[in-house]
Formats: structure tokens, sequence, C-alpha cells
């Protein structure tokens, strides 16, 4: 039986902690930072996010999980990410799986799904 990328990333409470590290990346980013740190100032909208987040790749990664957030290209409509951005964000997210432990093969798979979402972020 083979494992899931849910819980080689460590089921919810290892998505949990790889959300947290990544938003903090993001933040303490500065090609991108300036889109995340007024979220700073609105912890609720933060919390939701992260929340959507969470449950997102929780169920993308075959995790029980109900993502009940808005599809991709609704949620990142008007933001007009350029593809540096992209790969920032992205890179952002592989410091946070590296400093969790997560192995390659995980990390693969885990690009894998940020590269097929790519063409619903950048540039809406």
């Amino acid at each position: 039986m083979s494992t899931t990328l849910f819980e080689k990333l460590g089921g919810k409470i290892g998505i949990s902690k790889i959300v947290d590290d990544t938003v903090d990346n993001h933040m303490n980013n500065p090609a991108i930072n300036a889109r995340f740190l007024p979220l700073k100032s609105e912890p609720e909208k933060l919390a939701v996010i992260k929340k959507h987040t969470i449950d997102f790749f929780s169920m993308g990664s075959g995790g029980p999980a109900h993502y009940s957030g808005k599809d991709m290209e609704t949620a990142h409509r008007g933001m007009n990410i350029s593809p540096g951005e992209y790969v920032h964000t992205v890179d952002d997210i592989f410091a946070a799986l590296n400093k969790n432990g997560i192995d390659d093969s995980a990390k693969k798979e885990v690009l894998f799904i940020l590269w097929s979402l790519k063409g619903m972020i950048i540039a809406k």
C-alpha cells in the first residue's frame, strides 16, 4: 500500500506547520512581501487564508478535508501575479518543506501540483 502525499507531508498537523512557515517566509521575502504584510493587520483574514490553504493542500494531497474556498483563478483574479512572483512563492514553499524535513519524493509531488496550478494563478 502506497503512502499518500498527505501522509508524507505529516497529515493536517504537518501541512499546517508548512503553511505557517510558508506564510512567514512570504512575509520576509522582499520580492513578494508587499502582498502579504498587510495581512498582519487583518489576522481574521489571514486565518481564513491559512485555513483555505491547509484544506486545499490536504484535500489535493489525498487527505480527509473539504475545501470550501474559491477556485484558483477566482481567488487570484485581479492580483496580476507575475511569473517571477510565482517562482518566489514556490521557493518559499520549498524552504518551508525543507524546514519541516520533507523528503525529495514528496517535494517532487508538491512541485508537480504547484506547476499544474501556475496557469490558474499567473497574470489573472
